[in-house]
């Protein structure tokens, strides 16, 4: 199936409409979400709550003895929150930075998990098969009430951030100040950390254990090269993972043997890429950019301002000199002096330069600020 026809089955196709529906759905709510991890400082967390969840999910099939994902999901989330406050737990109680209690508990409960499951795939019973697809996900098992699920999911989240946008905003640039005015920090804290929790139990169908934490912090990384408004990096953000979703999705169902999760996380880590080349603001081209334009700006300031240094000592300012002076300038070269001629800071006759009134004006603004500073 080529790309065109994908696009052109995605509205009529059961299958098609609803995995994408559901891989954009999912997109969105973990770019949205993601954004004040990133923020936070707390990338790592998403990769420690997608592998807390997994033992969730093994305990929650031994107890009832079937595949339903509302409910192997509900034990997700459980292991998932238990997890995430034990992280709380050992940072706020012991001396422990929290990248350490990220990695006992990200190690201890998906240890744990692979073990449980271990154990069920070794018993006699056919319904265990197929729960592996948690470590990796696995899109074509989605079906409607899933996309209902994370579209409700989806609304509740963004209720909830636009209800709270004051306090989860100073919260995130100055918990210190929201403790003055009197905000419980602890419960907003708690409520930000749910709901990434939430968003990453819902994803674990679709992308898996291994690959969650970067569907929820490659959109949001990728927002944040290109604004520094919160509210902004938010909508880019779930923009950027709507279209992972649905290109990833779309590539995967056009070529033969592609997992969707791993296709969707490629795109999305081609949004991070190029938008940490190509971002105006903090991309690395336009850096390189503006750092050529600074040094050549430099060069013409210092060439001026040494120009000036010989033109103040004549009465005339045009009394025109030899450029073998400016040879020995360690500023000067041939381009920088025709960028001044260009500037009509400089007039060139042969081999002989003059400043204009205009190259003295600046020539001379320049030298007293070399002298100043």
């Amino acid at each position: 199936m080529s790309l065109n026809e994908y696009f052109s089955l995605v509205f009529s196709d059961y299958t098609l409409r609803t995995i994408t529906l559901g891989t954009a759905i999912l997109g969105a709510v973990c770019g949205m979400l993601g954004s004040f991890a990133v923020l936070r400082k707390q990338s790592l967390l998403g990769d420690a709550i997608s592998h807390a969840a997994l033992p969730g999910i093994a305990i929650a099939f031994l107890i009832t003895g079937a595949k339903d994902s509302n409910t192997l999901l509900l034990g997700a989330l459980v292991s998932g929150l238990i997890g995430t406050f034990w992280i709380k737990g050992i940072t706020s109680k012991t001396h422990l930075k929290s990248d350490t209690a990220l990695g006992l508990i990200l190690s201890l409960f998906f240890g744990f998990g692979m073990l449980l499951l271990t154990y069920i795939q070794k018993q006699p019973n056919a319904n265990q098969a197929g729960l592996d697809k948690y470590l990796f996900g696995q899109a074509a098992t989605l079906v409607e009430s899933d996309v209902w699920l994370m579209a409700v999911v989806t609304g509740l989240c963004l209720f909830v951030i636009l209800l709270f946008w004051k306090e989860f905003k100073i919260l995130l640039f100055d918990p210190d100040y929201t403790k003055t005015l009197g905000f419980n920090t602890r419960i907003i804290d708690i409520l930000i950390t749910s709901f990434i929790v939430l968003a990453i139990v819902l994803g674990l169908q679709t992308v898996g254990v291994v690959l969650m934490s970067a569907m929820l912090l490659a959109p949001a990384a990728a927002a944040r090269q290109w604004t520094n408004s919160l509210s902004t990096m938010v909508i880019l953000a779930c923009i950027f993972g709507a279209l992972s979703g649905v290109f990833g999705t779309a590539i995967s169902a056009s070529q033969n043997n592609l997992s969707t999760g791993p296709v969707i996380v490629l795109v999305a880590s081609v949004f991070v890429l190029f938008s940490f080349i190509f971002s105006p603001s903090r991309g690395v081209l336009f850096r390189q950019l503006r750092f050529i334009k600074n040094r050549r700006d430099l060069e013409q300031h210092k060439t001026l301002a040494f120009m000036y240094h010989i033109a103040k000592t004549h009465d005339n300012i045009s009394h025109p000199h030899t450029i073998k002076i400016l040879n020995n300038f360690q500023g000067f070269t041939r381009g920088t002096l025709q960028k001044l001629v260009k500037k009509n800071y400089v007039e060139l006759d042969g081999n002989m330069w003059s400043l204009t009134d205009d190259g003295f004006k600046k020539a001379s603004n320049l030298y007293n600020q070399q002298n100043n500073e």
